[in-house]
């Protein structure tokens, strides 16, 4: 099972994220990594959950636009030049990334987690070496 990232789109206004934020949690959905992109009329959360099914079905159900789209999940080892090792490689394989962010490993010690938007499928990634991790090993429960 693959990584499934949710944007959800919202105006640009006080209390929106706390807003979907409290949905979520009224769910029993678990956040796993959360980022916020902005202008000054809207705003995209984009998501990560354990149940984006559900995620998607829940805030939709309130009326908020959504979109899960396919993400690759890297391990990047916690150590000084753990993300410069990994985006060398990435710049080498000549593999075009489009935006990434960062979330913890389900330990939170020996690895971060690097989430990558791009239109590469994630076997290029593997192909280069890269640690491709999969929903369940990011806690991620539904099939």
């Amino acid at each position: 099972m693959g990584v499934r990232q949710i944007s959800v789109f919202l105006e640009n206004k006080s209390g929106q994220l706390a807003h979907i934020c409290r949905i979520i949690a009224d769910a029993g959905i678990n956040m796993k990594a959360l980022n916020i992109a902005e202008t000054s009329d809207y705003g995209v959360v984009r998501l990560i959950t354990d149940k984006p099914d559900l995620t998607v079905r829940v805030l939709s159900d309130e009326g908020l636009v959504c979109r899960c789209t396919d993400v690759v999940a890297i391990s990047v080892p916690d150590v000084p030049g753990g993300l410069a090792d990994v985006l060398e490689l990435i710049a080498r394989k000549n593999i075009s990334i489009e935006y990434m962010y960062s979330m913890m490993g389900n330990d939170g010690k020996s690895h971060a987690v690097m989430v990558f938007q791009t239109e590469e499928p994630s076997e290029v990634f593997a192909k280069a070496g890269l640690d491709v991790l999969c929903g369940k090993d990011i806690g991620i429960s539904e099939a």
